[in-house]
């Protein structure tokens, strides 16, 4: 590609780049207009060939990797390797922590990773997934603005694609391997929104959740048999919940101020509360964003042994949700995930 920088980051957010933000120019909580229509299950092939797998593995080389989310990737310098030192000690229960790398092992540094894709104009970016429990073994969550932007389902660049999952990724490094996806869902809320409804309007309205179903591991194994799998739950949250936030931030690839840049898993913990914008959103203080999108929202977070309840998704910030500054807002699961995550739980990988 040239190297001549072109003017994406609008597009990109728009089709579901980055972490929801208000640049993209919103109304407030339209949701009677976005759920006029009953809601059903959207999905979407991926790779469904042994050679479409085998191209996309050879695809996310590691230097593609440490640049996805690049706007103009053709100048943009490799980031340093993250050698936060391991800390063996588990960290204690209810400590509030507002964004750190993730260095005390568990179960969640192998169900946690990095969510590759490459969209319609030929740009790389990721978010974050988790594997979850499931009948199939190879469920996992993310958010629905990671997939696709709002607009019909069958039109040119609506989904992304090239979708790649590192769990436990770290610095360039496919530690457990990688798995291309199979197929993958968001909910009808996506498919043909109001003229003039945009992804973060659908997303405020609480539709910001997407499954996928992974292709097994390049010696047949099924994804949670190689990584393992978290708890997933469907309700209202409690008003004194303490709730553990993991996600791969990636802003010093563009800023050079910024904190994060994709190498590390990145932790935040704190009381949740909900978004004054739009209570089907809740968060904690975090200052994790682009990159943390679809990243797990954990209740009953056990610090030892790095397993707890998945029960929702990153989705937002405070600049576009309402609240305290420095909050990091999830999609809570509700009916909407339940039926999604129930589509995805028996298909075959």
């Amino acid at each position: 590609m040239s190297a001549t920088p072109r003017a994406l980051p609008r597009l990109r957010s728009s089709a579901g780049a980055l972490l929801l933000s208000a640049t993209a120019a919103v109304a407030v909580l339209p949701t009677a207009a976005v759920a006029a229509e009953p809601e059903s299950v959207t999905s979407h092939s991926g790779a469904t060939t042994a050679q479409e797998r085998e191209q996309i593995d050879a695809y996310w080389t590691a230097a593609r990797m440490k640049r996805a989310g690049a706007l103009v990737p053709e100048v943009t310098p490799l980031p340093a390797d993250d050698d936060t030192p391991e800390d063996p000690h588990p960290l204690a229960p209810n400590t509030p922590d507002p964004g750190a790398v993730w260095t005390h092992g568990g179960a969640v540094e192998r169900s946690v990773g990095r969510l590759f894709f490459t969209f319609s104009d030929g740009y790389d970016g990721s978010c974050t997934a988790t594997v979850v429990n499931s009948a199939n073994r190879s469920t996992l969550v993310t958010a629905a603005h990671c997939l696709r932007a709002v607009g019909a389902p069958t039109a040119d660049g609506t989904w992304n694609h090239n979708l790649y999952f590192v769990p436990g990724y770290r610095n360039g490094t496919k530690p457990l391997g990688g798995f291309s996806v199979k197929t993958m869902a968001t909910s009808s809320r996506w498919d043909t929104a109001p003229s003039g409804t945009t992804s973060a309007d659908v997303a405020l309205a609480g539709y910001d959740t997407a499954v996928l179903v992974a292709n097994p591991s390049a010696d047949g194994r099924r994804i949670a048999d190689v990584t393992g799998s978290q708890r997933i739950s469907f309700g209202r949250p409690t008003g004194d919940e303490f709730d553990h936030t993991f996600g791969y931030p990636k802003d010093r690839l563009n800023n050079p101020a910024a904190k994060y840049a994709g190498s590390r898993m990145i932790h935040c913990a704190g009381p949740a509360r909900p978004a004054p914008k739009s209570p089907q959103l809740w968060g904690e203080t975090c200052d994790m964003s682009h990159g943390a999108s679809g990243g797990p929202h954990f209740a009953q977070f056990d610090t030892r042994t790095g397993t707890g309840t998945v029960v929702g998704v990153t989705t937002t910030t405070d600049d576009l949700a309402g609240g305290q500054p420095g909050t990091l807002y999830a999609t809570r699961f509700g009916d909407s995930a339940h039926r999604l995550y129930d589509w995805a739980r028996t298909r075959p990988s």
